[in-house]
């Protein structure tokens, strides 16, 4: 008797209507659409311009989309983990109130704080949640409202990022498809290169930190990419070897949308030709959280049974990973 695997079986997303365009961003800060195309490979990204919608309002509309497409009904889901690095308020998890406002009476729920990895941590919680056997349904979202953090008068920051959700439901599956393996890793030296200083328990909000923009996001970008784009790469690579997987094998692989200078830089690695990446960084930019279910939406018609993906994630922490996951399911 094969082991149960925890498999993908339905997903949704949520994009803001408001497209910040790199034109946009040309009056706003001193760059150009040609510098940050060509280091970026980004042309817009999508903002959520209510001050008063936080994450958990993307998270909500894109765990309404797959219960909508799916018929799944929510009262059947056990648990609603969201994967975040903008939780709408410190204490109370976002998951829990997404789950009351969804419909998912009998759910438990808690967020996921990984930068950019924490989507692809979650797909490894949800999956041992299920292959457990305690869970049947969990429901992964990955929702962030970067423009909350982000200070649009620093260009290393401001052309990156953009807002969104994604969500996937995991499901027990019989027949082996689903998560098969996953390889993640962190280093704590990366704090000091990616972070938001102020707001946590080491320095808590002051009038001087809100003054002096100390609640934005700050990175090294060339300290970050260095370690991006060799560790993503390394990881992708290791869970192929691992997994006796060769170029012919994988189907698609699943980047994180950070920039596409590591994304193609991690596909060469793999050996993988342009047609078996997956892309959607030039109209969303860097959504953190939800880039990677982000893409699973886009592609899922293309997406056939038993296709073999590779995820890939590198975040602030440094948090970084692989995951080799079969398709369970034909759109």
């Amino acid at each position: 008797m094969s082991k149960t695997k925890a498999a993908i079986t339905a997903v949704g997303a949520y994009l803001p209507e408001y497209r910040l365009t790199n034109q946009i961003l040309e009056t706003m800060v001193d760059t150009n659409d040609e510098w940050i195309t060509s280091r970026t490979g980004i042309k817009e990204r999508r903002i959520l311009k209510d001050k008063d919608k936080g994450a958990s309002f993307m998270a909500i509309k894109a765990a309404q989309d797959l219960l909508s497409k799916s018929g799944t009904d929510p009262k059947e889901i056990d648990m609603v983990i969201v994967a975040t690095a903008t939780p709408d308020m410190q204490a109370a998890a976002t998951a829990v109130y997404v789950a009351s406002e969804i419909g998912a009476d009998n759910a438990f729920g808690f967020d996921l704080e990984a930068a950019c990895s924490s989507f692809l941590y979650g797909m490894s919680t949800a999956s041992s949640y299920i292959e457990s056997g305690r869970y049947k349904k969990v429901l992964l979202i990955g929702a962030d409202k970067m423009s909350s953090i982000i200070n649009y008068k620093d260009r290393t920051t401001c052309i990156i990022f953009g807002d969104g959700a994604g969500a996937v439901l995991f499901e027990p599956n019989e027949e082996g498809f689903g998560l098969q393996d996953e390889y993640l890793r962190g280093n704590g030296v990366g704090r000091e290169f990616l972070n938001v200083a102020a707001g946590g328990s080491v320095m808590p909000a002051t009038e001087e930190t809100v003054r002096e923009g100390k609640h934005f996001v700050k990175q090294d970008g060339k300290t970050v990419f260095k370690f991006a784009v060799s560790n993503m790469a390394d990881v992708s690579e290791k869970i192929m070897q691992r997994n006796d997987l060769t170029k012919d094998d994988v189907n698609w692989l699943v980047p994180h949308q950070a920039n596409m200078r590591i994304i193609d830089a991690t596909a060469k690695r793999a050996g993988l030709s342009d047609d078996k990446v997956m892309k959607n960084i030039e109209n969303y930019g860097n959504t953190t959280s939800a880039t990677l279910p982000l893409l699973l939406f886009d592609y899922e018609k293309k997406l056939k049974k038993g296709d073999k993906l590779v995820f890939a994630a590198f975040g602030g922490g440094f948090t970084w990973g692989a995951i080799y996951l079969t398709w369970a399911y034909n759109s």
